[in-house]
């Protein structure tokens, strides 16, 4: 298809049900911060006991990021929908599994299958773009996507603030189940679709025929898990009913009647699936898929990434830099590494097939990504930290919409990126993209503690968003255009993979110079009584020293952030190709 040719209806449609699913997944993100403290009571932890409540969080982030590789390499070899319909699935029943959850362990396995649908979105999303625009015309709808990603960070606390308004925390998952169902529906009629772009062959020979019966079953274990999850007083509390929720021995729900009835269905659905002519889950094809997509590297490189979220992504960013159970989990990253990276070289066919990012730009898109992920969490993180520290205590509303400003330039500058695109290079887009954001950064770096209370220091903040946004759509654009069609999956998948790894070690790293910073900054305080005269009770005097320490810290994570934005600016320059050249299929 040329540059010229007319996009097809049916590929918009789909790509806008693909890009509303990612807007509630990524929503799903940033969900939990409104909805976590009444999450933590209803499992019996005190709001005090907020590291035992980190794997709600850190549990998302696992599913979301831990099997991105696998699914992006799936979706190369099973296609593109049939992926987006199975993560929407695994969505929906992730978000069952959460709003019937009854245990903080319960809770967590609802939000890592939640991760692990929401983020197998994102690579089958980047890799259609791919196969149904022609590289000349994919900026706008890739800065579509990078802004319906984006746009979670804004969207997510306020969807959690007006669902709490109506009901508890519970209904926030009900809803996220609909919705996947509701989209993976009206996304099916595109699974009997073989080329969806105008002027080729729209229907495939013929339709797989409905296993109603599968879906029966189903649909029937979904219910009993519901339920032996729930266990609604109407039931247990009847005379009849109550008996299917006393366990046949010991005192576990799962012991129960019910329980066990509902694991003859669920052996009913698989023996069903199994026979079947034609089955609701292709059973038959997983073997073949099994070979073609190297398990055990998936697996190795699954537990690198997964000790690298949990060193990082559970330790407190205002007071440490890695987890408590780092001296483990790091020996555990390099040694699985290792083992994936000895498996790439000997498999016969690797998760990552050979050549794959042998482009210079298709890995330099990589790096790049990195160091966007590493400058990006500094705003994400900090500039709320910096809010609180200096508004007033009356006024932390005005601190949460400081952060707004920038979350809200940050799609915006998505679009404009993607629109930019066909007119300038992707080198030089992207390099003036994160020098805008490194200015913002520098300037950030010289706020004091009124600064916030100016309203022309929105511009700093709106630049700092702009420039993020701007970046995204040229960077996806250039691995794209350098990769080959059938890596295009596995390929998108690492960019997010890199992304999102540079904002772990970002926060770790910045985290640490900052404390260091603040040390120093703390050393040089004089003693409480000299400032306040020997008053019993701390006085201003004290407690701004104490303040302008903080801010100092700040300030080091500020500058380390505009380094890390300055750094992508030169790599997109010296590394990207135009993005107008087409790569060597």
């Amino acid at each position: 298809m040329t540059s010229r040719e007319a996009i097809s209806p049916a590929s918009k449609v789909l790509l806008g049900l693909a890009a509303v699913a990612i807007s509630f997944a990524a929503a799903d993100t940033y969900v939990v911060v409104l909805a976590l403290p009444d999450m933590m009571t209803s499992t019996g932890l005190d709001l005090d006991d907020l590291q035992r409540a980190a794997p709600i969080v850190s549990g998302f982030l696992l599913g979301y990021v831990g099997v991105l590789p696998l699914i992006g390499r799936i979706s190369d070899l099973r296609g593109r929908v049939p992926v987006l319909l199975g993560s929407l699935v695994v969505f929906a029943v992730g978000s069952l599994v959460t709003a019937a959850a009854y245990n903080l362990e319960s809770i967590v396995l609802g939000r890592l299958i939640q991760g692990i649908g929401g983020g197998g979105l994102i690579p089958p999303t980047l890799a259609l773009v791919a196969d149904l625009w022609p590289p000349q015309r994919r900026g706008l709808p890739l800065g579509v996507v990078g802004a319906v990603q984006e746009l979670g960070s804004v969207l997510g606390p306020l969807y959690g603030a007006v669902v709490l308004a109506f009901g508890d925390w519970r209904l926030i998952f009900w809803l996220n189940c609909a919705i996947g169902l509701v989209l993976a529906a009206a996304m099916l009629p595109s699974l009997h679709v073989s080329d969806v772009r105008e002027g080729a062959a729209t229907a495939s020979p013929a339709k797989r025929r409905f296993d109603l019966i599968g879906t029966g079953l189903a649909v029937l274990t979904l219910v009993g898990v519901t339920v032996v999850m729930l266990e609604p007083d109407r039931l247990t509390q009847g005379v009849t009913s109550g008996l299917a929720f006393l366990p046949v021995t010991g005192d576990s729900r799962w012991l129960t009647p019910l329980a066990l009835t509902t694991y003859g269905l669920l052996g009913l659905f698989l023996l069903r699936q199994a026979t079947a002519r034609r089955p609701l889950v292709g059973w038959r094809q997983w073997p073949a898929l099994a070979r073609e997509t190297d398990i055990s590297g998936a697996l190795l490189l699954t537990t690198v990434l997964g000790a690298i979220i949990l060193t990082f992504a559970s330790a407190e960013p205002e007071s440490g830099a890695i987890s408590d159970h780092a001296p483990w989990l790091i020996p555990l990253a390099v040694v699985a590494f290792a083992g994936f990276a000895v498996r790439q070289r000997r498999a016969p066919r690797p998760l990552i097939p050979r050549g794959a990012l042998a482009a210079t730009p298709a890995w330099g898109a990589l790096v790049v990504s990195f160091f966007v992920g590493a400058a990006l969490i500094a705003a994400l993180v900090d500039i709320p930290f910096f809010a609180r520290l200096t508004v007033d205590r009356d006024s932390q509303l005005d601190a949460a919409l400081v952060l707004v400003r920038f979350l809200v330039a940050l799609p915006i500058g998505a679009v404009i990126g993607g629109w930019l695109l066909h007119r300038v290079p992707a080198s030089v887009l992207t390099c003036v993209a994160m020098l805008m954001s490194a200015v913002a950064f520098w300037h950030m770096s010289t706020w004091d503690a009124h600064s916030l209370d100016h309203p022309v220091e929105t511009l700093s903040l709106v630049l700092g968003g702009l420039g993020f946004g701007l970046a995204i759509a040229p960077v996806n654009a250039v691995l794209l255009a350098h990769t080959a069609d059938a890596v295009h999956g596995v390929a998108s998948a690492l960019l997010i993979v890199a992304r999102m790894v540079g904002m772990l070690l970002g926060i770790s790293a910045l985290t640490t110079i900052g404390l260091r910073a603040f040390y120093r900054a703390s050393d040089t305080i004089p003693p409480a009584a000299d400032l306040c005269n020997g008053k019993a009770t701390l006085c201003q005097a004290y407690k701004d020293a104490v303040r302008d320490a903080g801010i100092a810290q700040l300030h080091a994570v500020f500058i380390g952030a505009a380094v890390c934005a300055l750094t992508a600016a030169v790599l997109a320059l010296l590394v990207f190709r135009d993005n107008r050249e087409t790569a060597t299929r």
